[in-house]
């Protein structure tokens, strides 16, 4: 089984009670709330990277203010193409991020289509991949070594 590491860097930017996400569309014509961000360029620092992913899907310019922690999970998917069946391994760096700039708009011909502030409370009501329970977990428990609260992981 080939094995595959991807490292992406992600940000919690909380305004007035909302968190600031983006939508990415999902094969079969539907939707899910991710983390603005994405995966590092070979040679980019993680917050580099965080900041260009966060300007490409929401139009921001975000200053870091903290490392919230870090999300690492392992998945195995059956057939990638001709080449076999992949050992996943994603590691997510998560930080807190404050906007500075710009102005919101979607990004066009990305990875997502739709970036919007939502309500804190209407998280838990939105389509939304896990990463962005994970995230809330550590923005809100800020663990000492962090790590995601068990529940979250």
């Amino acid at each position: 089984m080939r094995k595959r590491l991807r490292v992406a860097a992600y940000a919690v930017c909380v305004r007035d009670g909302r968190v600031l996400l983006a939508r990415s569309p999902v094969p079969g014509g539907t939707h899910e709330w991710v983390l603005p961000g994405g995966g590092m360029e070979h040679g980019e620092d993680p917050l580099d990277t965080v900041v260009r992913e966060l300007e490409e899907e929401t139009g921001y310019h975000v200053e870091v203010t903290g490392l919230l922690g870090i999300d690492s999970f392992r998945h195995a998917f059956g057939r990638e193409g001709l080449r076999g069946p992949v050992d996943h391994h994603g590691v997510r760096v998560v930080y807190e991020g404050r906007v500075v700039g710009g102005e919101l708009r979607n990004e066009v011909n990305g990875s997502t289509d739709l970036a919007a502030w939502h309500d804190l409370d209407a998280v838990a009501g939105l389509t939304r991949v896990r990463l962005v329970d994970v995230a809330l977990g550590l923005w809100r428990e800020r663990p000492v070594d962090g790590r995601a609260p068990a529940g979250e992981r």
